[in-house]
């Protein structure tokens, strides 16, 4: 059989064809890994940095290592136990005589009949082959149908990494947000979290300064009785009754007032709560003089 110019240009022709779109399907495919790889990779680099921020968020807390996990040994199986030596090892059963033939051909054991594998007299059809103990357990796993015959189970589907990457991306995406919630939180102190530094600031060396002047006022009770005389009282109420109104103000703000992740110290506006203490509590003196003088 010959073979025309024209049908060996054509064939050469469709060879150069497949081969151009086999090699533009080999560029595509390695530019879809190369994409793969990148994506991989920032992927990486996202959840590394996400683990140092966790890490950052836990140590501010106060958790400086993770819950321990389960023992290593709890997800396996038991094994099962070895039977004594001896016991475990079922009696041979007594074989055929020689020169006899079986009365019954050999079968499953259960009554049924062995197929073509134990069909007498059929050249070049044997007992089917079993396989060792070690490759036994490589065997494909089977699905029981409802007709109750062992069928082997369906392989799974495959793997698209394009859309595990998306999902991991969005994940991380999910991650991050819950980040981002769980720093603004983090950068709210313990007292009174919605109020600004300056307003938190007045109102502890406020607080701080009535719980003063009710110390006054038992001052001036104990003053009347001739308990405390009046140099001591007037100690107390200028100089003694403030200064631990504002020490006062000073740990709380330092204690309750600190947010657990903050950059620097938070102010706690000093002059403002030496200004507020040592004018509320002798503030609170004179008012309670002015009352006295109103009520007689």
């Amino acid at each position: 059989m010959t073979v025309s110019f024209e049908e060996y240009a054509a064939l050469a022709r469709q060879l150069s064809e497949q081969r151009r779109a086999g090699e533009q399907h080999a560029a595509t495919e390695a530019a879809r890994r190369r994409d793969l790889h990148a994506a991989v990779d920032y992927l990486q680099q996202r959840l590394t940095a996400q683990g140092h921020r966790l890490d950052q968020l836990g140590r501010a807390i106060g958790i400086d290592q993770p819950p321990p996990g389960p023992p290593s040994g709890a997800g396996s199986a038991p094994s099962a136990p070895h039977p004594p030596s001896g016991a475990g090892s079922a009696p041979s059963a007594p074989g055929p005589s020689a020169g006899s033939a079986p009365s019954t051909p050999p079968g499953t054991g259960d009554g049924r009949d062995a197929g073509a594998a134990g069909a007498p007299g059929r050249p070049g059809v044997g007992a089917y082959p079993e396989l060792p103990a070690g490759e036994a357990r490589l065997a494909l796993p089977t699905a029981v149908s409802p007709a109750g015959a062992g069928v082997p189970a369906q392989r799974a589907a495959a793997v698209d990494p394009t859309v595990e990457l998306e999902l991991a991306r969005r994940m991380a995406d999910e991650a991050d947000r819950h980040g981002q919630q769980a720093e603004v939180l983090a950068q709210r102190p313990a007292l009174l979290p919605t109020w600004s530094p300056l307003a938190r600031a007045v109102a502890v060396y406020a607080g701080c300064g009535a719980a003063a002047g009710v110390l006054v006022l038992a001052l001036v009770l104990a003053s009347g009785v001739g308990l405390v005389d009046g140099f001591t009282l007037g100690a107390w109420i200028c100089a003694g009754l403030p200064a631990v109104a504002f020490f006062g103000g000073y740990l709380v703000l330092g204690r309750w007032g600190r947010p657990a992740m903050v950059a620097g110290t938070p102010p706690r506006y000093l002059p403002l709560g030496f200004l507020i203490c040592f004018l509320l509590v002798p503030a609170a003196y004179c008012a309670y003089l002015l009352l006295v003088r109103g009520l007689r």
